[in-house]
């Protein structure tokens, strides 16, 4: 089944959310189905509830900031300069697509998006768990 893309674009959003707060590296796992989903990061802890208050409300910030969503592309050498090629398919290709939420982030990606931020609805990081370095959050959105 297809990637949502309003989930997918929040993912998007969390994921820079996570590197700008907290220094971590994006996920290197997710499950991003429409209902709910998750992201897996490389930490050293669970988060504190300041935190998660903190990560949500930056990630709604950005969201009810109406950021344009859009897509570029860039030649595999190029492309892997600028971002980690890891997490895209084996069969990628030489052009490889970097997906744009505005001035927030920017990263590999070949999933479906919403054209606008403000498709997306709100964030709602739902739980958190750490478990041998791996911090697992999960989340879902209310109605745009």
């Amino acid at each position: 089944m297809p990637h949502d893309p309003r989930m997918h674009t929040a993912e998007h959003v969390l994921n820079q959310a996570m590197v700008r707060t907290l220094g971590c590296a994006r996920c290197f796992s997710a499950h991003i189905n429409r209902k709910k989903s998750k992201c897996d990061y490389r930490f050293h802890r669970d988060l504190q509830e300041g935190e998660v208050r903190a990560l949500q409300e930056l990630i709604n910030a950005q969201l009810r900031r109406g950021l344009e969503v859009r897509e570029e592309y860039l030649d595999r050498g190029t492309a892997g300069t600028c971002f980690g090629l890891e997490r895209l398919p084996a069969d990628a290709g030489d052009r490889i697509r970097i997906v744009r939420v505005g001035d927030f982030d920017a990263c590999p990606c070949i999933g479906p998006h919403v054209k606008n931020t403000l498709e997306v609805g709100r964030f709602l990081l739902i739980s958190h768990d750490f478990t041998d370095g791996v911090l697992r959050l999960r989340f879902k959105l209310g109605s745009p």
